[in-house]
């Protein structure tokens, strides 16, 4: 019974922030609100695009504004998500020696940025399942992302782990089950305290280890 590896994207697998600060900062100044730093903007990540642009729109964060500001965002940011963007260290030799798993990633960016993401840094390949914020009627935390990888892997719970950089995967994993491990170098690594994972590492190939143990 191969283990089932389910990954978040930002943070995870991928160093966006730069990328996407500057995509928020394009929407701040369309707004003529000031410029965040990628400290504050990161804060914004991990819980969908509409939840993203509500955040950074702040006090100007309307039904109408967000809707525009949500559309301004997806076009700025589609011709500009790998500017800077780039695979954290290590990440794409572990995947390569995890090839004896089943590899999947469950992300709240939207799945077709998602894909063209992996894509476009050479490690879509890698993976038996993708999907996004707008792949289902619910986002992580929610476990139906999770649920639907397991029966397209024909994996099982007790074998499938749930990693990535925030409270919201933890939380993810939990409600569908699966074991949990925690990346310490993403993005909110101190939403931790409040929902501890299984595992914590500080780099991504430590992940082989725990894995293989």
């Amino acid at each position: 019974m191969k283990p089932v590896l389910i990954f978040d994207l930002d943070g995870t697998l991928v160093d966006s922030k730069k990328d996407l600060t500057a995509s928020v900062n394009y929407i701040r100044h369309r707004f003529d609100l000031p410029l965040l730093s990628e400290e504050e903007i990161a804060r914004f990540i991990g819980d969908g695009v509409l939840m993203l642009i509500r955040r950074a729109l702040a006090e100007k964060a309307t039904e109408s504004s967000v809707q525009a500001g949500v559309q301004m965002f997806l076009a700025y940011y589609r011709a500009h998500m790998l500017d800077q963007t780039a695979l954290y260290p290590g990440v794409r030799e572990t995947l390569d020696r995890l090839r004896d798993c089943k590899l999947a990633v469950l992300t709240n960016k939207p799945v077709h940025f998602s894909c063209a993401m992996l894509d476009g840094l050479g490690i879509y390949r890698y993976f038996a399942a993708v999907y996004g914020g707008n792949s289902f009627d619910q986002k992580k935390p929610d476990p139906v992302g999770i649920y639907q990888i397991l029966s397209d892997t024909k994996g099982h719970r007790e074998k499938t782990w749930m990693i990535g950089d925030s409270s919201v995967d933890v939380r993810t994993g939990r409600n569908a089950g699966v074991t949990t491990c925690g990346v310490t170098y993403g993005y909110a690594a101190k939403s931790f305290d409040e929902h501890p994972p299984d595992y914590l590492i500080d780099q991504f190939p430590e992940l082989e280890a725990l894995i293989h143990a």
